[in-house]
């Protein structure tokens, strides 16, 4: 009979690959997505931010919208 092979998705605690640094992000220096600029958007209404500027890299926005999330108590 063959050995099994250890398979690392059914481990009590998995490392996860999904969650990076944005400033590690191999596309972190891109345009921000639409979906980041309307989520953005709406965060700063919400805590009555300024508008964020346009032409922000993808990196820049995920890092403000993590700061806009804790400042509302979303974490």
């Amino acid at each position: 009979m063959a050995e099994e092979l250890h398979n690392p998705k059914l481990d009590d605690h998995p490392g996860s690959n999904t969650q990076k640094a944005p400033e590690d992000w191999v596309s972190g220096d891109d345009l921000m997505t639409g979906a980041q600029a309307s989520y953005l958007t709406t965060l700063c209404e919400e805590a009555n931010e300024d508008l964020p500027p346009d032409g922000l890299s993808k990196a820049e926005a995920s890092q403000r919208i993590d700061a806009l999330k804790a400042k509302l108590g979303r974490d």
